[in-house]
This record gives C-alpha cells, structure tokens and sequence, in this order.
C-alpha cells in the first residue's frame, strides 16, 4: 500500500471508493514482492504495479468489479503453457492478488494509517483474505506497538493475530498467517494478510570472513536489512554474501561514521564486529560504544577468544572508553552454545540478539515458568 498511498489519500479523504489491489503471495519467479500494490481510482485512473504489467489489465477490470460489488476477492494468476496469451506471468511464477475496496466506510482507519506511515511511525494492518464465511473477508486489524483497533469478527482471533503481528511488524515483515475459523491456532480455514510499514532494522556486519557470511544468512532469516563491510575488496564481493542486502567496501569506522552522519543507525540497529584485528575493530568499536539516545544500537558484539577480548578491552581503555561504555558490549559475542562451525556460531549470535530484543533469559525453555511468546504489548527491549 505504500506504493500508491499518495493516490489513494485524496480519493479517501473526498469521500470516493477506490480498488485497492495488493500481493498478498508469491511461488516462483514473481515481478513484485508480498506487499506491492495497485489502485484504481474513482475517476478510472490507476497507479501502482503488482506484476510490472503482466496482470494489471486483468486486475484494473477486477479492482472495477470489487468497488461495484462492495466485496473482496483474492485471485491467482499464473502463467500457462497451453495459452501463451492467457493472463499470467511471463516470468512462469505465480502471484496471489487481494481486491478490496478502500471508503471511509470499507477502512475508517485508514487515514491514521496513512499518517503513521508518513511519519515513519510504525503500523501494521491485518487483513482478512480466505474465510469459509465470505462476511469475514475484508475485515482488518490495524496494530501498532502500543494497541489494535478494529476486529475480526471475534475476541478470540483479534488476541491471536494482534499478538502474531507484534513480532511481524518489529522486523517490518510481510506475510500471510492461518488459523482457523474462529481465530484457532494451529489450524486452518482464514488467512490473514499482514502488511507491516515500518523499515526493517538493521543489521550491519563488520569483517567479511566465513563466519560474517554465516551471520549475514541468520540476519536476513531473522528480518535484518544486513550490510557487510569490509576495506579489502577481495573479500568484500557480492558472490560471498549473496543474502547480503549491501555489501561495502570501506574502512569499517568510516562507514559506521557516514551511516551515522545520514541518521541510518537507531535503537533497532545490530552491530556484529567479525574482524579481531584491532586495526579494524578498535576504530569502529571507538565510534559504536560511544553512541547514546536515539542512535545507541541495541546490540553491539566483537569476535574473538577470551584472550582477544581482554586484549581488546584494554586497546579500547587505552583509547579513552570506559566501563561505562561497556554495558551494551557482548563480547565474546553470541551464547553459550558450544558450537564450532561458522552456521554454528551464527546461530548463537542470531539466538543472542533475538533474546535481547524481547527480553529472553537465553535458557532452555523447559527450566522456565513464564510465557514462551514475549506479551502482546511488550515492546522490545531497549538498550542499556
């Protein structure tokens, strides 16, 4: 929807109904990701793109059909190999298409929506798209990290979704949840598209060693828009970090400092120093202990032995950083998991990072009393 907000505002506002179509899911090779949408308006005009012009004739004559009938529809289109000139996708994959149309009426929310989005405060909005009982269809939940509003149809499944948004929209994801009927776990029968707006955090990697190619795969498998770092361009190629969102070539404490500079670094940021050469890590780990407010990252962690980091702690003394500056500082990074290959320790980086987002102990949950599931209105933790 944050495609075509800026054209459906103004029909919205004026009292017009408009079909909103928007990716819902996506098998194969898909021109656009879950999310990716296009609006006709009531003046016949249209924005957007949910195929990059495979579909959207077939989808403008729908999104018609949907804002004359009042009722949603979720279609497939795919490609054919007994019609080459069947609607589908050229690309041969296959994309699931939402039509629903958006009034004062349909989504009374939808104007605070399109504020928060505007001002990058982060929302998400949960909606209906498969129910054995077609009056369900098109109902929505809009969640925020602090409320839901709207419903369902029943308590039972406003709890269960708001409480699976929650995780959905801190990592700014996008993606279809089941349940059953009546908002039953662990069964099927309703879909629930969830639309999360909000910029994915960030994780940024420092060292581009086998281990950072390790963290990088758990940070996007995580949410993570992970950037890898390195000054030695050999290393630094996008052939090793494929799942890499960017790959920089650049002194780490030169990069640090930029993405500073353009206020891309904040409380949602993850830090990971792979390096352990102190003419690296000391420079950069200078810059990120040091930050406070509203750019201290909420985790910072070094690799390395015990002995490395002792060594490092006393480099980084020797550079003016306190114990104080040390509190947000997980070095050796990761948990105690014993584990030897580089997905090994990536994994008990990703597992360090995710109980430092929501407040977990790091223990087998077997030993614990409390709620597997972080509460519904638990924000995540901030840093120290």
């Amino acid at each position: 929807m944050r495609d075509v907000l800026d054209d459906v505002v103004p029909a919205w506002e004026e009292g017009g109904v408009a079909g909103l179509a928007t990716v819902v899911n996506t098998i194969r090779s898909a021109p656009r990701l879950p999310g990716a949408a296009m609006v006709v308006l009531p003046d016949g005009s249209a924005a957007g793109s949910v195929s990059g012009g495979c579909v959207e004739g077939a989808v403008y004559e729908l999104s018609e059909q949907v804002v004359a009938s009042g009722t949603p529809v979720l279609e497939r289109y795919g490609f054919s190999d007994d019609d080459a000139f069947t609607v589908g996708l050229t690309c041969g994959g296959i994309v699931d298409v939402f039509v629903e149309p958006v009034s004062q009426e349909t989504f009374p929310q939808f104007g605070a929506v399109a504020d928060d989005i505007r001002q990058g405060r982060p929302v998400a909005v949960a909606t209906v798209i498969e129910h054995p009982d077609p009056a369900w269809l098109g109902r929505r939940l809009v969640v925020r990290p602090d409320a839901a509003e709207g419903t369902l149809g029943n308590d039972r499944a406003d709890h269960a979704v708001a409480d699976d948004v929650q995780g959905l929209l801190a990592a700014g994801t996008n993606t279809i949840l089941g349940y059953g009927p009546e908002g039953q776990r662990m069964d099927s029968g309703m879909s629930v598209f969830v639309s999360s707006f909000q910029p994915r955090p960030r994780m940024i990697v420092f060292g581009a060693i086998d281990f950072a190619a390790a963290v990088a795969r758990q940070g996007a498998l995580i949410g993570y828009h992970v950037s890898v770092c390195d000054a030695r361009p050999l290393f630094a190629t996008r052939a090793r970090f494929k799942e890499a969102d960017e790959v920089v070539v650049s002194w780490p404490h030169r990069y640090l400092q930029r993405e500073l500079d353009a206020e891309r670094i904040d409380n949602r940021t993850v830090v990971c120093v792979l390096t352990h050469d102190p003419k690296f890590d000391v420079p950069v780990l200078d810059i990120a202990l040091r930050l406070e407010g509203r750019q201290q990252p909420i985790y910072i962690g070094a690799m390395g032995s015990r002995r490395t980091h002792e060594d490092r702690l006393e480099r980084l003394r020797e550079v003016g950083l306190g114990q104080e500056h040390f509190a947000n500082f997980h070095s050796p990074i990761g948990l105690d998991l014993r584990g030897r290959t580089p997905e090994e320790t990536a994994v008990a980086i990703a597992a360090e990072i995710i109980a430092l987002r929501w407040g977990g102990s790091g223990r087998e949950l077997r030993s614990t009393g409390h709620d597997i599931h972080a509460d519904e209105r638990q924000e995540p933790v901030s840093p120290a």
